[in-house]
């Protein structure tokens, strides 16, 4: 689904400390006012994204369809060829083995190669965007996701290839 929405549940014990807090938090994240509007005068506190709610429902029947375990075991293959392809190419990951996200793999940029220019490159030539590294790591790694309805073979023999092109020039 599209990023913005945030499924939230709170304990009992944690809406006793919203309804008797003491300072008044942001207007982007006051819960009390939530509250008021399902359980009080239903005093308008924001616009519904609707949008977003539809996008997490079917992002919900894709994954009721192709069923919980095999999106797992559909992301973690994928990430698998990912990795396997890169180190062929000498790019190695970033996160340590157990450490790892099947959907989205950090990985070390090679010594020599121009970050910017790579990535400008896949997305130009290609249209495949993948992502640099942020604060300190900034030209250092590549993020690339493998997640959602793209995490597919097909588009990670896509990426490879056009990655190896672009690096052998």
């Amino acid at each position: 689904a599209p990023p913005g929405l945030s499924p939230v549940t709170f304990s009992a014990k944690a809406m006793d400390v919203i309804r008797n807090r003491k300072t008044k938090p942001s207007w982007y994240f006051d819960i009390q006012l939530v509250l008021n509007y399902w359980t009080g005068d239903h005093m308008y506190h924001h616009t519904v994204p609707g949008n977003l709610l539809l996008a997490l429902h079917e992002s919900l029947v894709s994954i009721e369809e192709e069923g919980l375990a095999n999106r797992f075991e559909r992301h973690q293959s994928v990430s698998d060829r990912l990795i396997f392809g890169l180190s062929e190419m000498g790019i190695v990951p970033f996160a340590q083995d157990g450490y790892r996200l099947p959907t989205l793999n950090s990985v070390v940029i090679p010594d020599g190669v121009d970050d910017m220019a790579v990535r400008k490159s896949l997305l130009m030539e290609y249209g495949l965007e993948i992502g640099g590294g942020l604060g300190p790591l900034k030209g250092k790694i590549w993020r690339i996701g493998t997640m959602g309805e793209s995490a597919s073979h097909r588009n990670v023999e896509l990426l490879l290839a056009s990655l190896k092109t672009i690096l052998n020039r």
